[in-house]
């Protein structure tokens, strides 16, 4: 009886407990193994670590001789499965016991369950920047406290760790949320070296699948129903810092709401890149805002559809940006004689509103983070809300937010709305029979300082948001090097057309001697591509590459093809008057005579009946 043992193997499927003995060889072992997991003998490998080393092969040596004892772990991999980092944490979340598992499976079940799992995306550029660097906070000595020499190390000089509480406690400003990645370290720490970690996604719907009752409204069980959840103020945020790289950009989006009184929303493009403040930090650095169509008063906004989305992000990964977040105005003038605005966000009314807040939680499920320790290949979100209102000096502020990872889920899973008298608060939906909506719960302190349970109906929004802080730098930057502003896209309303008049006119107060600088515009660079006329979508790479790489050759080459060539002559047909120093020294030409006769027109050549300003068949104009 001594000589019998129980080892245990675990697969991707879960883990199994295999009787044995000491003396018994690998090669029957395997055969036990096979038989367990419904695999033939050559359909997987077993090892002795979970980094695939020390494969046991099918020989006649005896378990001992290996090494293996009573209650060792064995890891099974079926052949052909991923060998990503990932299958690391292949079996965190379920429970070791043998109940929990089906009690046999065929081969090919076990390999479609492999093959149907959720393949991990590749996570940013700055995230796998970040998981390299070391993290640490190193400390110099201390000449009152350390007593030991210059090569030593102590309590008070040793390096902390970037999750520690205390430092970012003490820092000026204080830091509330830990960055993302410290939160990993954190998880990742310790002895087990994170080989337990697991990112879970919260989910409030029913688990698909289960065929011991009726579907819901008629039945339900404890193994299919979403748990209850109970909403925390989270410790770490995707996203540290917003930086614009000038104040440019944001007072081009301001003026709108300048010249109407109406409220404004557009898309932030840029790039995430390392915040060196806080440990491990993520800063979102905004380049342009892209303003996409909407209908705006003084107080709603509205999004419409908007068929140029995907070539607007299209050309942004051309020039290295991506979409980082959303920016909208909630502005009220105070005083139009200084400038001044009313001060309408604070602790008294609100920060964000409930419907803000769903609107938040809505575009960072869109845009979801990749991250290598979840199941699903994603976690959370980097995309940021950036809203412009009126500070306690009463002018023009930007705050950033972002929305927990909570609020994405109930966002996801449309269990939140917004109180129509109430813009602090939401409503966690009740279930229906359309839909089961699991409890929603908050903690709160009464009026005798107990901690109490509430149910989130109501719910106060500031347990789903997480402030970022948003800043100028001392120098600016500029992705962007155009002197001139281009008429920014969707603002027809207040007579700013993106056509080739308002383009004739904007190269003709170009003053630049340098064609990189004259077309290094983002709305410029839009309105090529996008625009009817003469869309340039398959033909203005090179000119991207030279803006994103600042190359002057590359723009010259760009300049001397035939599509700039048309987009000079479309130009000089419409009426601009180009300067000797602008447009003109580029190469434009003056604008044909008009004749009072048929006329053909010099965009698409249809024929056109005297007396007529405009073409019939292309509407551009005869001059």
């Amino acid at each position: 009886m001594a000589d019998n043992i129980i080892v245990r193997v675990q697969s991707p499927d879960g883990m199994r407990k295999i009787p044995s003995t000491k003396r018994e060889t690998a090669a029957a072992f395997l055969k036990k193994v096979a038989k367990e997991f419904g695999f033939n003998t050559n359909g997987f490998s077993v090892y002795l670590n979970r980094n695939k080393t020390g494969e046991i092969l099918s020989q006649n040596k005896a378990l001992s001789l290996l090494k293996i004892k009573h209650g060792d772990m064995l890891y099974l991999f079926p052949s052909g499965a991923s060998t990503s980092s990932s299958g690391e944490v292949m079996d965190t979340a379920l429970p070791h016991t043998s109940s929990s598992l089906p009690s046999a499976s065929s081969s090919s079940s076990l390999m479609s369950r492999s093959s149907s799992a959720p393949q991990v995306q590749e996570e940013d550029e700055i995230d796998q920047y970040l998981t390299k660097q070391d993290g640490k906070i190193y400390r110099n000595r201390d000449p009152q406290l350390c007593r030991h020499g210059a090569l030593g190390k102590c309590v008070h000089c040793v390096p902390l760790e970037p999750f520690d509480e205390d430092y970012l406690n003490h820092l000026d400003p204080p830091v509330k949320h830990m960055s993302f990645h410290a939160y990993l370290r954190k998880l990742t720490g310790g002895s087990d070296k994170g080989k337990f970690a697991a990112l879970e996604n919260i989910s409030c719907k029913i688990k698909s699948g289960c065929d011991v009752h009726p579907p819901w409204p008629e039945g339900i069980c404890t193994k299919c129903q979403p748990s209850a959840i109970i909403l925390n103020r989270q410790k770490y945020r995707h996203v540290d810092n917003i930086m614009f790289e000038n104040h440019t950009i944001a007072n081009s989006f301001l003026d709108f709401w300048r010249k109407t009184g109406s409220q404004r929303v557009g898309l932030l493009y840029g790039k995430y890149t390392e915040h060196t403040d806080i440990p491990l930090g993520i800063r979102a650095e905004v380049a342009a805002i892209y303003e996409p169509p909407q209908t705006a008063t003084q107080n709603s906004l509205e999004l419409l559809e908007d068929p140029k989305a995907a070539a607007v992000d299209e050309i942004a990964a051309k020039l290295g940006l991506c979409k980082v977040g959303w920016i909208f105005t909630d502005l009220l003038s105070e005083d139009t004689r200084i400038g001044t605005v009313r001060y309408t966000r604070n602790k008294d009314s609100h920060y964000l509103s409930a419907e803000e807040c769903i609107m938040a939680g809505y575009f960072q499920n869109q845009h979801s983070n990749p991250c290598r320790l979840s199941r699903d290949g994603f976690f959370g979100s980097k995309f940021v809300t950036v809203v412009a209102s009126g500070s306690p000096d009463n002018q023009v502020h930007f705050e950033g937010y972002q929305v927990s990872n909570q609020c994405m889920a109930l966002v996801r899973d449309e269990c939140l709305l917004p109180c129509k008298d109430a813009p602090e608060l939401g409503y966690a939906k009740e279930s229906s029979p359309e839909q089961y909506v699991p409890d929603v719960f908050y903690k709160d302190k009464d009026k005798f300082g107990n901690d109490v349970t509430f149910l989130a109906r109501p719910l106060p929004v500031e347990y789903l948001i997480i402030d970022i802080t948003t800043t100028f730098p001392k120098d600016p930057q500029y992705t962007f090097r155009s002197t001139q502003h281009f008429h920014i896209e969707n603002r027809d309303i207040i007579g700013e057309t993106q056509d080739f008049h308002s383009l004739a006119t904007y190269l003709s107060q170009c003053t630049s001697s340098s064609f990189l600088d004259v077309v290094s515009d983002f709305h410029l660079l839009l309105f090529l591509v996008t625009n009817e006329v003469m869309p340039l979508r398959d033909s203005i790479g090179l000119l991207l590459e030279a803006v994103r790489t600042s190359n002057e050759d590359l723009a010259q080459t760009w300049k001397k093809s035939e599509q700039w060539a048309t987009i000079e002559q479309l130009c000089s047909t419409v009426g601009g008057q180009p300067s000797s120093s602008g447009y003109a020294a580029m190469g434009g030409d003056s604008a044909p005579a008009s004749s009072s006769s048929m006329w053909s027109c010099l965009h698409c050549t249809f024929m056109n009946q005297p007396g007529t300003e405009h073409c019939e068949m292309c509407s551009l104009p005869r001059t």
